[in-house]
């Protein structure tokens, strides 16, 4: 198995992404943990809400970890996203990439991450003080 994907209520836990992608051949090793921020364009975060079309999530998610494996030299990645309220701090997204090299798990990750935010139905809101908004993932 060289792929792991979840989309899950439950906190994420970065280590777990983490055990998944390493084992001996591993000579480079790159995590990605998205957090959530106090702020956007300098106006108070609150809180967020992150929902998903789940059977479309999963798959988009599954695609885009199977392209990675095709387009770079890496030998596992792990995809996970949450979904639900999170709190200032908490991880919506992670993603771990191994490869016997650096170079092409730094390039996978990136992959991964900018290719999640474009093509998978996750939207998230954004709580203010004085209302909330949805955002879109994909840019």
């Amino acid at each position: 198995m060289k792929i792991d994907i979840r989309l899950q209520k439950e906190a994420l836990d970065a280590q777990t992404a983490i055990d998944f992608v390493s084992m001996p051949e591993v000579g480079g090793l790159v995590v990605f943990v998205g957090t959530v921020r106090n702020q956007t364009k300098g106006k108070p975060v609150r809180h967020l809400f992150f929902e998903a079309y789940e059977p479309m999530a999963i798959s988009e998610m599954r695609k885009i970890a199977e392209s990675a494996l095709a387009k770079f030299p890496v030998l596992k990645i792990a995809i996970h996203h949450r979904t639900g309220q999170l709190e200032i701090g908490e991880i919506p997204v992670v993603i771990a990439v191994s490869a016997a090299h650096r170079a092409a798990a730094f390039e996978a990750c990136q992959f991964a991450i900018d290719t999640l935010k474009e093509t998978v139905p996750i939207w998230k809101k954004e709580y203010f003080d004085d209302g909330e908004v949805w955002v879109a993932a994909h840019p």
